[in-house]
C-alpha cells in the first residue's frame, strides 16, 4: 500500500512540476494566451554612458573636496584650540573656534586685553589661516 502511495505522490509531483515548467520559454514567460518577453539588451551607446561617467566623476570630485575642506577646517580649528590649551596665558575653554575656508573666527570671554591678544596670535600664526575675525568679549 505505501508503495502505491508514494508512486502516485512522485507520479503527481513530476505531473506538476511538467505543467509549471511548460509555461517557462527562453524569450519569456507564458501566461495563459499572453506572453511576457523580457527586453534583449541592445548595444549601449557609448556618449551617453560617457557623458554619465563624466558628471558622476565630477559630483565625485566636487564631494571630496568638501569632505577634505571640512577635514582641513576641523584640523585648523583643533590646532589653534590646542595652541590655546597649551598657552598659559589664554583659557581655551571660554573661546570658541571655528574655521570655514581658512577664515576663523573666535567667540567667546577672555579676562584680559593681553589673553585677547595672544588668543589672536595664536590663530594667526597657524599655518593654513588667512584672516582671523575677532568676537572674543574682554570681561575682567
Amino acid at each position: 500500500m505505501r508503495v502505491v502511495f508514494r508512486t502516485i505522490l512522485v507520479i503527481a509531483v513530476l505531473a506538476v512540476g511538467a505543467y509549471l515548467l511548460g509555461f517557462w520559454s527562453p524569450n519569456g514567460v507564458l501566461m495563459g494566451r499572453w506572453r511576457t518577453t523580457t527586453p534583449a539588451a541592445g548595444p549601449a551607446d557609448t556618449g551617453t554612458v560617457r557623458d554619465r561617467l563624466d558628471r558622476l566623476d565630477a559630483s565625485a570630485g566636487r564631494a571630496v573636496q568638501k569632505v577634505d575642506d571640512f577635514v582641513s577646517d576641523a584640523a585648523l580649528s583643533g590646532k589653534i584650540k590646542s595652541k590655546m590649551a597649551l598657552d598659559e596665558l589664554v583659557r581655551a575653554r571660554t573661546i570658541d573656534v571655528s574655521t570655514t575656508g581658512g577664515v576663523v573666527t573666535l567667540a567667546g570671554t577672555v579676562q584680559s586685553v593681553a589673553e585677547r591678544d595672544k588668543a589672536l596670535l595664536l590663530a594667526r600664526d597657524t599655518k593654513g589661516i588667512t584672516r582671523v575675525i575677532d568676537h572674543l568679549v574682554v570681561q575682567p
